[in-house]
């Protein structure tokens, strides 16, 4: 059977990468006694494969994975085992059966939905400006480990918000496609943002 969990990353395990989710997912599965199923070969890998990878130091509530069991178990006896073997920075919000003949789950992934928070002061007036010229943009020209790409047409959406607190946020949904994906460090650097002053948290998936 093939099981979709939805699930939020949050606190420090925003710094845990992309690997290492993986095998924690794997350990709290092997724990929970569940039926994990696995690859042939040499080096036999559990069927687990996540949505989109999420980077470094953003954290989430909006995570999804497949994985691949050999018995039959109901989605509700998998969330209680799963419950006291995850760290409680994980929480999950949903388990579902999903039909073995969909598409791989990372081939699905069509964009994401951000918040970020600003940690520092900023004139929220100019920030709106900033945002108005970039939607305006025919191209946006980056650069991103030696190669040029467009920016522009990664970012489907953009927003500025105001929190209770009276900080600043912004929402932003961008592409996330096989090589067409959308980051927001590089939309906050069109905008003349220190990513490190920031707070990014990844809010939505879209199949």
């Amino acid at each position: 059977m093939r099981i979709r969990i939805t699930f939020s990353k949050l606190g420090a395990l925003r710094y845990t990468g992309h690997l290492d989710l993986h095998r924690l997912w794997e350990r709290a599965m092997r724990r929970a006694d569940l039926p994990l199923s696995y690859s042939q070969g040499f080096h036999p890998q559990p069927k687990i494969s996540l949505a989109s990878a999420l980077p470094l130091g953003f954290s989430s509530r909006a995570e999804m994975l497949d994985v691949r069991f050999n018995e039959e178990i109901s989605t509700d006896e998998i969330a209680a085992r799963l419950k006291d073997n995850l760290p409680r920075d994980i929480q999950i919000t949903h388990v579902n059966l999903v039909d073995e003949r969909e598409p791989a789950l990372q081939t699905q992934v069509i964009s994401a939905a951000y918040t970020v928070q600003l940690t520092e002061p900023i004139d929220t007036l100019v920030l709106q400006q900033n945002i108005e010229a970039l939607l305006a943009a025919e191209s946006l020209p980056r650069e991103r480990r030696g190669k040029f790409y467009d920016l522009r047409p990664l970012i489907e959406t953009l927003t500025m918000g105001a929190e209770s607190n009276e900080t600043t946020s912004l929402h932003m949904k961008l592409a996330a496609r096989e090589g067409a994906t959308g980051r927001p460090e590089e939309v906050l650097n069109a905008l003349g943002i220190e990513p490190e002053y920031t707070r990014v948290e990844r809010t939505a998936l879209f199949f």
